[in-house]
């Protein structure tokens, strides 16, 4: 059994005084091109790497990146002092290169 009750006078003053509809599709793509442009911001401040960078970019430890690429005649890196600096942009692109010769 079902009883209707009847709503008091303070609850029917306690309406909202705006309601908002949101796409949750929109929200994801609004989302998704802002992570893209904060992304694209971030590669291009990038400049060079260093060796730490360079570990972190590629998940590899520094031990696999000597053993497998380091030594590589067309891998760019430059050495200042006892830094090791490598080109964000060439680096990147070496490594996919490197990585499609690995099949």
């Amino acid at each position: 059994m079902v009883y209707n009750r009847v709503k008091t006078e303070k609850e029917e003053k306690k309406k909202p005084f705006i309601e908002v509809e949101v796409s949750e599709q929109e929200i994801r793509e609004m989302f998704l091109d802002e992570l893209k442009r904060h992304v694209k911001r971030i590669e291009a401040e990038l400049t060079f790497w260093d060796t730490k960078e360079l570990i972190r970019q590629t998940s590899l430890s520094w031990n696999t990146i000597n053993e497998y690429f380091f030594y590589d005649p067309r891998f760019p890196k430059y050495r200042l002092g006892r830094k090791w600096m490598f080109p964000a942009k060439k680096t990147r692109e070496f490594l996919l290169m490197w990585l499609e010769e690995q099949k």
